[in-house]
């Protein structure tokens, strides 16, 4: 099972329960895909590399580390990193759970299935 379809059963399972959820995406690149720009980069001439230098890396959606699911009910988010059975949370992401848990007092934590994401919103 993918985190994409980890993330889709617990969203379906937090709405049944009552649960606004939300996705956050987090993306970079540039206007063409990042390994193509590589490749791009490594085939032209240095005069042309340098037009291509030019050209904007950017990021979009929320800062790094952020959670893949927001859970809000009764006035209390929870923010939920989902990872698969071998998945490894980055140091930016266990931060961020850190950082929300301990110094704004929401509910957070790692869900590698739908029972871990609904233990993660109900306990106290």
């Amino acid at each position: 099972m993918t985190e994409h379809d980890i993330q889709n059963e617990i969203r379906l399972k937090l709405s049944e329960l009552g649960y606004y959820t939300e996705r956050i995406n987090v993306g970079a690149g540039y206007l063409i895909p990042k390994k193509l720009m590589d490749k791009l980069k490594r085939a032209v001439p240095p005069d042309l590399r340098a037009q291509l230098d030019k050209i904007p890396y950017f990021t979009t959606g929320a800062a790094k580390g952020r959670s893949d699911l927001s859970a809000i009910k009764d006035g209390q988010i929870t923010f939920i990193e989902v990872k698969t059975e071998i998945g490894v949370a980055s140091d930016e992401q266990i931060n961020f759970i850190d950082q929300m848990q301990n110094r704004y007092g929401c509910k957070a934590g790692i869900a590698r299935s739908v029972e871990d994401a609904v233990r993660i919103v109900t306990e106290n």
